[in-house]
Parts: structure tokens; C-alpha cells; sequence
């Protein structure tokens, strides 16, 4: 029979980077209890750098347990505690070395070695305590399921089971002991609802409340205050008392639940979510053993399959490539931002402006044609800063300076003579946007960078009748703009790096994930999303039926069907696009006839939504005139599909985005393609698609060999 530290020792081999985490042991005197064992994990590196749990740190965590146990056996300890190095407790598996796997069993071997060590912590002769300090996630948090007791500092940042948003399941115990901790229906908030939605962290309070931890102290004394309440613990001073799981209808019902919340997210697209359920399910019965049983080969089968290795590309993605975006200028030439122009005060223009005064928290000023719209404008960002404040998330004192920041004029001397920074949000016409930019010109500095959120436009265009272009930089934003991570940053044709590198360090600033794209029409998001939706809304034109074509790009799992997309972006919007690509590339962009006569309406939707479900408009329904060429689902996704990989093949030959990468990162963050499918480059890589289409691969790292 394999020992733990042969399979241990084994799985090392197949990890070669990893960056190994220590188990030091100390010993404490507790007052009045006794000679106390604190296991710290630390991967030696500073708090930037996360402790990460690969197999040679599971084993040095081991050989920390075999220590402890034998002291706790002889009686010369009366109790075990696990914490981490400052601010960080451990946040999972090292998962630099688990996309490397190439065989099932070495898969499996990774789930089994964890089980083995962690379980350890339960099985000790005295009891235990996980003392989360910093960060927990994944196998982290994990740790501390496993023992006895567990406290949370109030100042933790992050704590979370994300494995189902990345393609796994808490493989390492969450699956089983959370539901049987806490209840199946908070553990499904935890393993499903929050992972699936954008990987959403806890805070230490929120921790606590749900049950997991015990007890919740401040940050500045955490461990002191945790240790005295252990010691408080083991003298019987403190009894901890836990509410009764309900194991009848109610657990039936979270698991009903979680489903639910897993079609919304993936449609069955992605198994992860399923995988978990369907432990927490069995979990019911408080079967440990077979619970981790069956988070092993959940972990091993998930571990070999797509959705991981599309996972971690995606994460890694957001998580490192969007923090240094490809071709940005270096950041030393930037020039200071120290009052910014908004020209509209629409609800695009008015979000901006609220992002910008909460990220700058510098000066904000509004213009419009007239009083009335500037007015509603500044009202929809002092409303919102108010709305922060009810919730708690600023004070009454930053609450008052941000809206003293915010101002309106009819006058654009007065408004930006003195602004660094202006972005224009106006109609999109080109001849309304070069006004626009020759208005601001004759006003603001020579230094100002004027910026425009144009979807579809040329910018150099744009530029070209300025005496000084080279200014000029696109900085499109998605909608909502509080909420959707991407900036694509513009480079026109004139445009110079001081320029550029200011246009990066304020989105920065504003927490975006910036990537730059070359001017080319519709830039990447909108140009990808057109012509998905032309293909479509083509097949709706010849004479399929609506809901067919709708439901045809289900199988990828994606955030929300064609038409509902459609329908968020707007008709007339959408309309306007695909215009503008029509007249650059007529070959491929098709102008949908009938979405043009639903414009000419003033038809704003094109679905109704009074049963709670979208439902095609009647009035919609009439305007439609179609032929008799009806296509299936199939027929539908694939010529959808065709022509993605046709377009970003076409988009990285001319040279839009520096690489695959930046498409797929535009898509995740501007557009809310699932992490599972990676983007989109590894899923036609995966599907055959791409070779099929382009008679070659995207060749997304870690993600292209694997089977779809």
C-alpha cells in the first residue's frame, strides 16, 4: 500500500516549479492551559507573492502533523493551531503544476494526497484550530474545515472555494465539510453562487456570520486575541456552540438550488458546478469517507478535462496579462491627471464621470447643449454617491468632497481650461465627434489628452483635422461601466506614447483591465460580437425561426443568448455597428434588414419579458420578413462559429491586438465570455474549428491539446 509520503514524494516529481511552502512548527504556553503547537505556513517569499500548496508542501505540512502528533500523543501539547504568514493564511493548490498533468492517475494522486495530510488535523488526540489570518482560498480554507475550531480576522480581505469558477471542486474536503458545517444551502452560496458569480470573495465578518469561523477578531491583534481564545477554549472557559444542520427537505432543496444557479451561469455547458452539487448532494448523509472519495475522482476527472485547462489560461489571463498589458508605453511618460473633462451628460457620460471621481477623486466637470441634461447629469453621480454612502462604503466626510468635485457648465473654456484629461461621450457620427474635438482643442492645454469613447469609428479619422492629433486617444468603455473590467485603449494613427502611457495610468487608476488595440473598425469586442450576431441574426433573415437561432450557441454556455445580447445592447445601437463594418468590410458584415425596420420603428427591444422569459414581441414578429431557408441549431452555431475564427484570424493578421491572448482577455472582461470556455481562440481550437476554418490553430498556451 502507497504511504503518504510515497505519493507525496511521487507527485513532487510532475510539480518542478513549485514554489514550496514551509510548516513551521513553535511551541506557546497558553495561560492556563498548556503547552500549545502553532504549525505558520510560509512560502518564504513577501506577502505579494500568495502561499500557494503543491506536493512538496503538502509534505513538509505532513511532517509538521507528524510532529505534532507524536507530541500530542505523548502529552506534551494540548492543542494544535495552523495560521500563515502575515496577511496571507494559504490561497490553494499550486495550479502551475496541475495543468501539467498528463495521466488520470497522477490526477487522482493529487486529490488523495491532500485528503491524507488535511484529514490529519481531524484526527489528531487533541483538538485543532485554524486560525485564518489573511487571504484563504481553495485549499486554504480547506485546512481549516478540517480542524476543530476555527477564527477569522475581521481585516481578512478574501475567502473563497473558487474551483468551480476555474473547472474543479473543492476537491480537498470543501464539497463534503462545508454542507456539513454550515448547512447545504450556505454551502452552496459558497461553492456555487459565488464562484460562478465572477469568483465573488467574502470578508472576515461575512465568514463568521455564515458559521464557518468560530469567533472573529480585529486585525492588529488577531493571533494573540485567537490564541487566548483557544486557551480559553481548552480550559472549558468558552464552549463554542454550532446550530444544527437541517439534513431533511431543506438540504434536498440547496441542492436544487445550486442547479439552478449553475444553469443560469454555464447551461450545462461546463460540469464543474454539477460535479459539486452532486457531492454536496451525497454529503447529506454525513459520509465522510465516501465524500472525499468522491471529491477525488470529481477532482482527477475535472483535472483532465477542458474546462480546467481553460480555466487557469482565463485566470491567469485577468489575473497577469491584464496587470501588464502588451505594447503599453512605460509608464514614465505619462504626464499627470489632475482635472478631468467629460463632454455629455448622458448615462454613459454620467457613469464615467462617477468612475472617475471615485477612482481620481479629482475634479469632474460635465458639459451638454444645454442646463437641463448637464443638471441630470451631475444629479445621477451625486444620487449614486449617496447610494454609497447608505451602504456603508464611504463616509458622510468623502461622501461630501466627491460630490463637491463633480460639476457642470454650459461653457467649455470654463468647464476644461484647465483639464488634463477630456473624454468626449457624445453621438456617434463622425462629423458631430470632429466638432466635438475641434471645440476642445481651441480651449483645453496643449498637455491635455482628449480622449474618445467612440465603438466603432475611426479615431485617427476623428483626429485628423486637429492641429495637434498626436493627442488623440481611444478609451472605450463597456456598459455598465462600473461593472465591466475592460478599457480597450486606442492607438489612432498620430497618436504619441506621452499620450498613450497617460491614457494606461489612469486606467489603472479607474481599476481597469486595459488592452491596447490598433484603430481598426469596431476595434475587437464589438467587432467579434457583430459579426457573431450577424451570422444570426443572418439565419433569422433566410428564414429561421427566431427561437432556433437563439438557442443555438447554448452548448458553449454563454452569459446570455445572441438576441438577449442583442436586445441588451439595443437595436439601434447594434444596427449603427454593423453598418459602420458593413462599409469597411462588406464581404463579411451583413446589414440585418429586418433589425433595420424593427430601428425605423423605435421598437427599443426587441423581446418582451412578461412572462419572466424572453418572448419575441409580437409587434417585433410583424415586422419580420423572412425567406424559407430554415436551418437547425447546428447549422446555426457552426456558421456562428466559422465566422469568429474567420475574423480573429483576419484581426491578428492585421495586427488589431498583439496576440490571441488579447482577444480572448477582451472577450472575458468586456464581453462576459465564461472562463471555462478560455475566451473563445482555445474552444475553436479545441473544437476544430480553427484548423477547419483557418486550416491552422490559435495555439493558446496549456489550453489547445486538450479535447473539447
Amino acid at each position: 500500500m502507497t504511504t503518504t509520503a510515497e505519493l507525496l514524494k511521487g507527485a513532487a516529481a510532475l510539480f518542478p516549479d513549485e514554489v514550496v511552502t514551509e510548516a513551521h512548527v513553535r511551541h506557546l504556553d497558553l495561560p492556563g492551559a498548556g503547552r500549545f503547537a502553532l504549525i505558520t505556513l510560509d512560502n518564504g517569499l513577501d506577502h505579494t507573492k500568495p502561499t500557494t500548496i503543491g506536493p512538496q508542501s503538502l509534505a513538509n505540512l505532513d511532517k509538521a502533523i507528524d510532529q505534532v502528533t507524536a507530541e500530542a500523543e505523548a502529552g506534551q501539547i494540548v492543542g494544535v493551531g495552523v495560521t500563515g504568514k502575515p496577511f496571507i493564511f494559504a490561497v490553494g493548490a499550486d495550479l502551475k503544476g496541475v495543468e501539467l498533468l498528463k495521466r488520470h492517475e497522477d490526477a487522482l494522486a493529487i486529490g488523495k494526497g491532500g485528503h491524507d495530510v488535511f484529514k490529519r488535523l481531524s484526527a489528531l488526540p487533541v483538538p485543532t484550530f485554524a486560525f485564518y489570518n489573511g487571504a484563504a482560498m481553495g485549499g486554504g480554507v480547506e485546512i481549516g474545515l478540517h480542524c476543530t475550531y476555527r477564527t477569522v480576522s475581521a481585516a481578512l480581505p478574501a475567502f473563497s472555494l473558487p474551483e468551480v469558477f476555474l473547472g474543479l471542486v473543492p476537491g480537498w474536503g470543501g464539497c463534503t465539510l462545508l454542507p456539513n458545517l454550515i448547512g447545504a444551502d450556505r454551502a452552496v452560496t459558497v461553492i456555487i453562487e459565488n464562484s460562478l458569480n465572477q469568483n465573488r470573495q467574502l470578508k472576515g465578518k461575512q465568514v463568521f456570520d455564515l458559521g464557518i469561523a468560530d469567533a472573529i477578531f480585529e486585525g492588529a491583534d488577531f493571533l494573540e486575541r485567537s490564541l487566548l481564545w483557544a486557551a480559553s477554549v481548552l480550559t472549558g472557559e468558552t464552549e463554542v456552540v454550532r446550530s444544527d444542520v437541517d439534513r431533511g427537505e431543506a438540504w434536498d432543496a440547496a441542492v436544487e438550488r445550486g442547479r439552478g444557479i449553475a444553469d443560469s451561469k454555464v447551461h450545462g455547458a461546463a460540469p464543474a458546478a454539477y460535479r459539486a452539487l452532486d457531492i454536496i448532494a451525497a454529503a447529506k448523509n454525513g459520509d465522510l469517507r465516501a465524500g472525499f472519495d468522491a471529491e477525488d475522482t470529481a477532482l482527477a476527472d475535472l483535472i483532465m478535462g477542458g474546462e480546467l485547462r481553460s480555466g487557469i489560461y482565463a485566470f491567469n489571463l485577468v489575473q497577469k496579462r491584464a496587470k501588464r498589458p502588451v505594447g503599453a508605453p512605460d509608464k514614465s511618460l505619462a504626464r499627470p491627471v489632475t482635472k478631468v473633462g467629460v463632454v455629455g451628460a448622458g448615462l454613459m457620460a454620467s457613469q464615467m464621470a462617477l468612475l472617475f471621481v471615485r477612482r481620481l477623486e479629482v475634479p469632474v466637470a460635465l458639459t451638454d447643449i444645454d442646463q437641463e441634461r448637464i443638471d441630470k447629469g451631475v444629479k445621477y453621480v451625486h444620487d449614486q454617491i449617496d447610494m454609497l454612502l447608505l451602504k456603508g462604503r464611504i463616509n458622510q466626510d468623502k461622501a461630501n468632497r466627491l460630490k463637491g468635485l463633480v460639476t457642470g457648465s454650459l461653457d467649455k473654456a470654463e468647464a476644461f481650461g484647465d483639464a488634463d484629461f477630456v473624454i468626449e461621450a457624445v453621438f456617434e457620427e463622425m462629423g458631430v465627434k470632429q466638432q466635438v474635438f475641434a471645440e476642445l482643442e481651441a480651449v483645453v492645454p496643449d498637455h491635455t489628452i482628449l480622449a474618445t469613447n467612440t465603438s466603432s469609428l475611426s479615431i485617427t479619422e476623428m483626429a485628423s483635422k486637429l492641429e495637434h492629433p498626436e493627442r488623440v486617444v481611444g478609451f472605450h468603455f463597456f456598459n455598465p461601466v462600473a461593472i465591466m473590467p475592460l478599457l480597450e485603449i486606442v492607438r489612432a494613427g498620430k497618436t504619441d506614447d506621452a499620450s498613450l502611457a497617460t491614457a494606461f495610468t489612469v486606467a489603472k487608476k479607474l481599476k481597469k483591465t486595459s488592452v491596447l488595440v490598433k484603430d481598426a473598425p469596431a476595434f475587437v469586442v464589438n467587432r467579434i460580437l457583430t459579426r457573431f450576431m450577424g451570422e444570426v441574426l443572418g439565419a433569422v433573415d433566410e428564414g429561421t425561426p427566431v427561437e432556433v437561432a437563439d438557442r443555438a450557441l447554448a452548448p458553449l454556455g454563454l452569459p446570455m443568448s445572441p438576441i438577449v445580447l442583442l436586445d441588451l445592447v439595443g437595436p439601434a445601437v447594434a444596427h449603427h455597428v454593423a453598418g459602420t463594418l458593413s462599409a469597411a468590410f462588406p464581404d463579411r458584415f451583413r446589414v440585418s434588414e429586418n433589425l433595420g425596420r424593427v430601428v425605423a420603428a423605435g421598437k427599443r427591444n426587441l423581446y418582451v419579458y412578461d412572462s419572466g422569459k424572453p418572448e419575441l414581441d409580437p409587434e417585433v414578429a410583424a415586422l419580420f420578413q423572412t425567406g424559407d431557408t430554415v436551418l437547425t441549431e447546428e447549422q446555426v452555431r457552426d456558421r456562428a462559429l466559422n465566422a469568429i475564427a474567420e475574423e480573429i484570424g483576419l484581426m491578428l493578421d492585421e495586427g488589431v491586438v498583439a496576440e490571441a491572448q488579447d482577444i480572448d482577455l477582451c472577450l472575458i472582461t468586456g464581453a462576459g465570455w465564461p472562463f471555462h470556455l478560455g475566451g473563445i481562440t482555445p474552444y475553436l481550437d479545441r473544437a476544430g474549428v480553427s484548423e477547419r476554418v483557418r486550416g491552422a490553430r490559435f495555439l493558446t498556451p496549456g489550453v489547445a491539446s486538450v479535447p473539447a
